[in-house]
């Protein structure tokens, strides 16, 4: 049947007699490495993603699981945990409209690296104190801490420079290509990561990761931003004018952006803290051991990983607005499945479904936020998911400290029934993001 036959035989709307046209459903063109394989730079910058993301999980793994072999026997061993996982993201609290202002004044590439530079030393000078038994929880959450003043710079701009390595309209498959490596290498990192600590111990895990970085400065080194829009104020705008602009453009101008802001803080504020909490649920619950906790991350960064690639080959299927309200309704009811989840197999099974929702989040989110703010505002805008994912550390203390006094597997529930709360809340009062699909 052609498009200018009848569909049941009926006339117009227009009422002229003229058939009306078939509305065919076409699948969508797997546009999976289009990105990839059309923009030399873009592939730099995905190389260099890969062995930062790597590194990050990595680092998130062997801390958590060097604080529990430090703490064994002290009664706030499970607190100690998880607030050196939030130790990373607190520092983007303070440093993220400082992260943005700078990658919108400054060469991001650049700035990318000579932070990841200075990463690549500090961690493997911090493995040498390790490999010593040179080292205390202080010492850790220091560590964890300076990673994430740095990880607050790098992440934001890195974000940034994908809008600057391809054209507007290969924006949205080149973001979804990207998300690939987080999932990826929540998969593979924490996988090889769990192993290396059972066989190895923390020395080498750390090394690794100190290479890891120096991979993303090698990656980086070649790369152009070909796609780099020039800055429309006066070149001599002070860093605070900057810093102020950036708050007055989200506030007046783009409002919407900060609703998605508000919404970021159930997956990367109230949910996220099941990450850092997996060591103890893995020793408490699952009575086991730092290889399957390493298992335990990866088999979610399998599923994160699923979710990136069926996004990178079709595209966003719905609207962004209404995918990234559902994605965190779905991201909390299950959690509060897993919080029961005695069972290896089952739990294996729901920490991985916990990962596409959250990528779906993040991958709609970071679309969205990119296509909406100009070049010369993309980097403060895009620190704005660090607010949620900065305040995690306060939320983890919260957690930490209620899984201690009850059991992980209560504080797990109370997270999901949060999160489906005040996912519900915005799902019937903010119509502005349940529209939007820039």
């Amino acid at each position: 049947m052609s498009t200018s036959e009848t569909l049941g035989g009926r006339p117009s709307a227009a009422g002229q007699g003229q058939p009306a046209p078939v509305r065919r459903f076409r699948i969508p063109r797997m546009q999976t490495l289009d990105s990839l394989s059309a923009y030399r730079d873009f592939r730099l910058l995905w190389i260099g993603d890969f062995c930062s993301n790597n590194a990050l999980w990595l680092q998130m793994l062997t801390a958590g699981w060097l604080v529990r072999s430090l703490t064994a026997n002290s009664p706030y061993s499970t607190f100690f945990v998880v607030t050196v996982g939030g130790m990373a993201m607190l520092p983007g609290l303070a440093t993220a409209p400082i992260a943005g202002t700078l990658g919108d004044r400054l060469d991001r590439r650049k700035l990318v690296i000579g932070v990841q530079a200075f990463m690549a030393l500090f961690a493997f000078l911090f493995a040498i104190m390790v490999g010593q038994q040179l080292v205390s929880v202080v010492h850790v959450y220091i560590y964890v801490f300076i990673g994430g003043v740095c990880l607050s710079i790098t992440q934001t701009n890195r974000m940034a420079l994908i809008a600057n390595t391809v054209p507007r309209e290969a924006m949205a498959n080149a973001f979804a290509t990207n998300i690939l490596t987080i999932p990826g290498t929540r998969m593979i990192g924490p996988f090889v990561g769990g192993i290396m600590i059972t066989t190895l111990g923390f020395f080498w895990n750390f090394s690794l990761e100190a290479i890891l970085y120096l991979g993303t400065v090698i990656a980086y080194l070649p790369m152009k931003t070909p796609y780099l829009q020039r800055r429309s104020q006066q070149a001599s705008a002070s860093f605070i004018a900057d810093l102020l602009a950036g708050f007055t453009y989200v506030w007046k101008d783009k409002r919407v952006l900060l609703y998605i802001t508000l919404l970021g803080f159930i997956p990367n504020t109230i949910l996220e803290p099941v990450m850092f909490l997996l060591p103890v649920f893995t020793s408490e619950v699952l009575k086991r051991g730092a290889d399957v906790g390493g298992y335990l991350v990866a088999i979610n960064g399998f599923g994160g990983l699923v979710m990136a690639f069926f996004i990178a080959s079709f595209g966003f299927i719905f609207p962004k607005g209404k995918i990234i309200l559902v994605s965190a309704i779905i991201s909390s009811v299950v959690i509060l499945l897993f919080a029961n989840a005695f069972l290896l197999p089952l739990a294996f099974l729901l920490i991985m479904l916990f990962a596409p929702s959250q990528t779906a989040f993040r991958t709609a989110t970071v679309t969205l936020m990119t296509l909406i703010a100009p070049d010369e505002m993309r980097s403060r805008v895009m620190s704005l998911m660090r607010y949620s994912m900065g305040s995690v550390v306060m939320f983890s203390l919260v957690v930490g400290w209620f899984a201690g006094i009850t059991s992980v597997s209560i504080a797990l529930t109370v997270m999901g029934l949060l999160g489906i709360a005040l996912g519900g809340v915005f799902w019937f009062f903010s119509h502005q993001i349940r529209e939007l699909d820039a």
